[in-house]
């Protein structure tokens, strides 16, 4: 496949707008001293995601009803356990990530 100029400003582009808005948040309110109650809202976004995120996998739509993975939702309660314990981000992801990793190709 060949490249031509389009195609290098068409991706170029969908970088660009891609990285603004996750950068541009950052640059215009560094300098700010945000009010209390905004920093308190901002803490609860990570647990947002990441509580969706892991929803989203735990949960199989079949026509009009919604089901458990059960595989899943095992490999989620030591995670679970692991982020209450160590109240740490990365360990609990990486413990979650390694153990979806053993059930996949293990078992």
């Amino acid at each position: 496949m060949s490249m031509n100029s389009t195609v290098l400003t068409v991706i170029a582009l969908s970088a660009l707008v891609t990285v603004i808005p996750r950068i541009l948040p950052f640059i215009l309110v560094r300098n700010l001293r945000l009010p209390d109650a905004v920093m308190k809202w901002l803490s609860f976004v990570p647990v947002c995601i990441l509580t969706a995120l892991v929803i989203e996998n735990m949960l199989i739509q079949e026509e009009s009803s919604l089901t458990i993975d059960w595989p899943v939702l095992l490999i989620l309660l030591p995670t679970a356990i692991i982020a209450y314990k160590f109240r740490s981000l990365s360990m609990t992801v990486v413990t979650g990530v390694l153990l979806m990793a053993i059930y996949r190709n293990i078992l």
